[in-house]
């Protein structure tokens, strides 16, 4: 049904509310040891986790309620999960974080140039799916491996995560996640009696770092990041929304999301993007069955993640105190079905496969090559394989 034949929105929908909370809940517990780690993993420190928590809340929070309210639809707003997994892989940098900032500004100010150059965003468009996928799939292999390999290190509680999350997700798919980290945090919580697990904790603030454009940070960093910010957020999450029968204008959601990805960075938050994942809990008829209420879903997620936003000191503290195994493992099995998701995308065309596999290995290896991470290489490498076996027609022999 066109959105035009959507009939009138009139009052408030209950089932909008609830359906805003849970994806504000399930989106900000699922990832947000993703987050985490991978803005550690590129040299921040406590206070500038808390700082780019703090940020991103609000990024997501304001941009979701003001282009949901705006454009009456549900523009569900989420952290690049896969971003972040990305900076997980990559490690850190040279420079340091006020690198990785950098890379983060101009990850933000590309996503505003497609907004008002549609021609960048076919070009991205234009990379093989099953490259973009097969990419994803190699930044994701070893943080899915974790869970398992905690096993080895911490059996008792690695073991009660994996099972948490098998059993819960036997019974509520959606929750499955979420009840691993509770679970995780509990135990984190056992093992420091009195409390001690949060002693000392950094109450939320906002921390200005100035930023560094490298060469490394911008081919490692920026440019990886850009293209799976895209390729695995904004296209899906638009194609979840063409699912419902919506159909948002591209350039100001992109306008809106890159504008403050590129603001806030500078106070260390990762970049915001549509949400994808999360974005059929706000679109979906289970939000309401009144297509023309369900932006009131939407609007409420975003309520939530500012509410989350004053959780910053609380969640930063205890995940970066628990040990980093197991917060690699609570990461890990929030990646899961995005990696699964990948790896088919990369596999499914037999005359790519090639192409793809080489792109997932060379990321998935860790390569490093004049600073610059291998995502990049990945892709140069895979993309190469691809033209080599798919040539354009003006650069075929004539028959």
């Amino acid at each position: 049904m066109p959105d035009h034949q959507f009939s009138p929105a009139t009052g408030i929908s209950a089932k909008a509310v609830a359906a805003g909370l849970l994806t504000a809940l399930v989106g900000y517990a699922s990832s947000v040891a993703v987050v985490i780690h991978g803005l550690t993993a590129v040299g921040a420190s406590m206070e500038q986790v808390i700082s780019g928590l703090v940020l991103v809340g609000f990024s997501m929070g304001l941009v979701a309620m003001g282009l949901s309210l705006h454009r009456r639809k549900p523009i569900s707003i989420a952290w690049t999960t896969p971003g972040m997994a990305l900076l997980a892989a990559t490690g850190p940098v040279e420079g340091g974080f006020s690198a990785a900032v950098g890379a983060f500004v101009v990850t933000g100010l590309l996503i505003v140039v497609v907004g008002l150059w549609s021609p960048l965003g076919r070009w991205v468009g234009a990379i093989p799916k099953p490259l973009a996928n097969a990419m994803l799939a190699g930044i994701l292999l070893k943080l899915c491996l974790a869970p398992f390999l905690a096993v080895g290190q911490a059996p008792g509680v690695a073991l009660l995560v994996l099972a948490t999350w098998a059993v819960v997700g036997r019974v509520a798919r959606l929750y499955a996640v979420p009840a691993a980290v509770a679970v995780a945090l509990g135990a984190m919580v056992l093992e420091a009696p009195g409390g001690g697990a949060l002693s000392g904790m950094v109450w939320p603030s906002v921390a200005l770092i100035e930023p560094r454009f490298t060469w490394e940070a911008m081919v490692g960093i920026a440019l990886p990041l850009f293209v799976v910010t895209m390729a695995s957020q904004n296209i899906p999450g638009l194609a979840v929304l063409a699912t419902y029968n919506y159909a948002p204008p591209t350039r100001p959601i992109f306008l809106a999301t890159g504008a403050a990805s590129a603001v806030t960075a500078l106070a260390g938050a990762p970049t915001v993007n549509l949400a994808a994942i999360t974005a059929a809990l706000c679109a979906s008829p289970d939000a309401d069955p009144n297509p023309a209420r369900r932006w009131q879903a939407a609007f409420v997620g975003g309520m939530g993640y500012v509410l989350f936003a004053a959780l910053a000191g609380v969640t930063a503290t205890m995940v970066t105190r628990s040990p980093p195994v197991l917060i690699e493992a609570v990461a890990g099995l929030a990646l899961v079905g995005a990696f699964g998701g990948a790896l088919m995308g990369a596999v499914q065309e037999e005359d790519k496969r090639t192409a793809a596999l080489v792109t997932l290995l060379v990321t998935a290896s860790g390569l490093s090559f004049g600073g610059i991470g291998s995502a990049f290489w990945g892709l140069l490498l895979g993309g190469a394989m691809h033209l080599l076996h798919h040539r354009p027609a003006v650069l075929r022999p004539a028959e």
